[in-house]
């Protein structure tokens, strides 16, 4: 059963920073070195500093600038406790306009499993090492964990609803043209009624399994026994999920993998590689040799069936456990280190990115997914499934730096 907490946060205090639009930053997992350096530009007191910390002792560093900055006023701390609506207005990546809608709470740390909180996809150690060690040196969440949550009555956002027809407490506008407002809802009856309305709900994440294992692991330590999120709403009807294609690096056989494209899949000429539709299983496909935009067709479910014998139908039904399994792993011999590791694989945010890549010889093919519906990730993680990496692009991102969470109460 999910606990779902206000708490005391700490924030920025906006007349020392100029408000939080020089301060905050995108995750950390998809900030480059170039980005950092024009943040940290941006301002002294972005939270790069911190959740994205240089130096001979990165953890070192991280944790001496959080208490200077705590110290000296730059973060500062409420004296009550309160949950935090969020709304962001955004344009997707497929041109489209929408408000997404949720909110920022302490959430207690359970195990994985039935009623409680599930992962949707596989994880890679070496974020999680990081995290853990920067988790250990601040004793915060700089980040929150973005999960969803089921409420079909809409009781939860209901509860906070009335509170934001004041001026937000905050609005900045990112990169990728997003305008996050955020409102502060210190009511405790609204908190309890957040609270009811997800005490019996399980909750999925959707970004951050990296900082939810870290959380497990640093509760088994000894230390604190909840998380920050930011909780979304299953039937929010901002809520998309957009596709990350797949780039092949290295071809190491590919006879082979012409081989099985032809026998598995139904090959047509195409001038849209995204795959649009709920239909049967279908992936665009370029490559270097041919550069021809195809589109590609599983012929028969058995083939998914055969590919992945213990799986249940909701994760046949993936592009990406597709391609994993019959072309990836079948044709290619790729490993599941390999993958982890993009050992002969990257990735790509959107069409136009992946196709450049190819065109330009950086990468000698592409796959290009289809977007999977809420639903599907839903139904596979109900099945007690975790979805093959980067199955899933939930956009926008939960901006880092709007509010952190202290573990030391």
């Amino acid at each position: 059963m999910a606990e779902v907490l206000p708490f005391r946060a700490l924030h920025y205090d906006r007349d020392r920073v100029g408000g939080l639009q020089p301060v905050v930053a995108p995750p950390y997992d998809v900030i480059d070195a170039e980005q950092r350096a024009a943040l940290v530009a941006r301002s002294p007191h972005n939270v790069v500093e911190i959740d994205l910390p240089q130096g001979e002792d990165p953890y070192a560093h991280a944790a001496e600038v959080f208490e200077r900055w705590q110290r000296e006023g730059i973060l500062v701390r409420d004296d009550e406790p309160a949950l935090w609506a969020l709304e962001q207005d955004y344009t997707g990546p497929d041109g489209r306009r929408r408000t997404r809608r949720g909110f920022f709470a302490r959430v207690k740390v359970e195990d994985y499993g039935p009623g409680r909180i599930r992962p949707h996809e596989r994880t890679h150690p070496g974020p999680k090492e990081d995290r853990l060690r920067l988790t250990r040196a601040t004793h915060a969440n700089l980040s929150p964990i973005f999960s969803l949550y089921d409420d079909p009555a809409g009781a939860a956002w209901g509860a906070l609803a009335p509170h934001l027809e004041g001026e937000p407490w905050a609005e900045v506008t990112d990169e990728d043209g997003t305008a996050h407002r955020l409102w502060r809802v210190a009511d405790p009856q609204a908190a309890e009624a957040v609270h009811a309305a997800l005490a019996d709900k399980e909750l999925l994440i959707a970004d951050g399994h990296h900082r939810y294992e870290t959380a497990r692991v640093f509760h088994a330590e000894g230390g604190a026994g909840h998380v920050l999120m930011c909780l979304v709403a299953l039937q929010d009807p901002g809520l998309t999920v957009f596709p990350t294609h797949r780039l092949l690096t290295r071809i190491s056989d590919r006879e082979r993998l012409r081989e099985t494209i032809e026998r598995d899949f139904e090959v047509a000429p195409t001038d849209e590689l995204e795959p649009t539709g709920d239909g049967p299983v279908r992936m665009g496909y370029l490559d270097t040799h041919h550069r021809r935009p195809l589109m590609l067709t599983l012929r028969d479910p058995a083939i998914a069936a055969e590919a992945l014998p213990d799986k249940p139908e909701p994760y046949r039904a993936l592009d990406t456990a597709v391609l994993e399994a019959v072309v990836l792993q079948g044709a290619l011999g790729m490993t599941e280190d390999d993958i982890s590791h993009l050992d002969g694989l990257d990735y790509a945010r959107d069409t136009a990115q992946a196709r450049e890549r190819v065109e330009r010889g950086e990468a000698e093919a592409a796959f290009f997914m289809g977007g999977t519906p809420v639903s599907r990730v839903r139904d596979v993680a109900a099945a007690g499934e975790s979805m093959p990496p980067k199955s899933t692009y939930f956009f926008p991102k939960v901006l880092t730096g709007m509010v952190f969470n202290l573990l030391d109460d």
